[in-house]
């Protein structure tokens, strides 16, 4: 739907629930965002005459997100997801946008996801731990929102020269490989796009994990990148190819390929 030239960065829509989602997180929402594309609308929704959302209040302004007043005419009825969804449709047909960022921890937003993946354009959803399994899903990608607050934090420790911010550890070569579904991803990963000799491009491991597990990070892991936690496992052969643009890119090989 989007008129966008292939040089030109993803053009996203920013949707955030405010009754879901923790000014805590802005930072590295936004962060997140700007590696997928161009936040070119953000929005978030809520009833600002309500004091529960005065820490979202604080960063409206300095990450010029609008705000859009939505008030609970019905005690016990969610008009704030109401509104998200019709606005979402709206911008949806403008047909301006290649993707949205749907940030919130609540099922209604499924079908919404489904939908807007039914025109072809890429859904992000961002949300907290409790998120159901059925919104997660729907999403191409979906990014838990504690990930976003420590790697926040992190950067902020880099940039100041700090070295003592807790972050979340490595976890070591014993330890991944015990863990059944990593292998699994990425074993399965690499068999799916692998060449004759069993050399696959990691990117697109990474493409075809997304797909099985949208919910699949690295930093779960410990790792800030794919490419550090798949060398971490040391259960894949690692180069270097430089291919026809002069990009240099990562392929892995399942050791037992060979």
């Amino acid at each position: 739907m989007s008129g966008n030239t292939a040089s030109e960065a993803p053009r996203l829509a920013v949707l955030i629930d405010a009754d879901n989602a923790s000014a805590a997180i802005v930072d590295g929402l936004l962060s997140e965002v700007a590696k997928y594309g161009v936040a070119s609308v953000k929005r978030i929704y809520g009833d600002w005459t309500d004091n529960r959302l005065g820490s979202w209040k604080e960063c409206l302004l300095r990450n010029s997100i609008q705000p859009i007043q939505q008030f609970g005419y019905t005690k016990g009825k969610n008009a704030t997801d109401s509104a998200m969804i019709i606005d979402a449709m709206d911008l949806l047909y403008t047909g301006r946008f290649d993707g949205f960022c749907i940030v919130s921890s609540d099922s209604d937003f499924t079908r919404l996801a489904s939908r807007i993946r039914e025109e072809g354009l890429t859904v992000y959803g961002f949300g907290e731990r409790k998120t159901p399994q059925p919104f997660v899903t729907a999403c191409d990608k979906f990014i838990y929102t504690d990930l976003l607050i420590e790697s926040a934090v992190s950067e902020v420790a880099e940039q100041d020269g700090a070295s003592d911010v807790p972050s979340k550890l490595h976890r070591a070569a014993n330890e991944l490989r015990q863990d059944t579904r990593l292998l699994r991803l990425l074993r399965s990963g690499v068999e799916a796009v692998s060449d004759e000799d069993g050399w696959a491009q990691l990117g697109s491991v990474g493409s075809y994990i997304a797909k099985q597990a949208p919910d699949f990070d690295a930093r779960e892991y410990g790792y800030a990148k794919l490419s550090g936690l798949v060398s971490a496992t040391e259960l894949f052969d690692v180069t270097q190819r430089t291919l026809a643009n002069n990009k240099l890119a990562m392929y892995i090989r399942d050791k037992r390929k060979k």
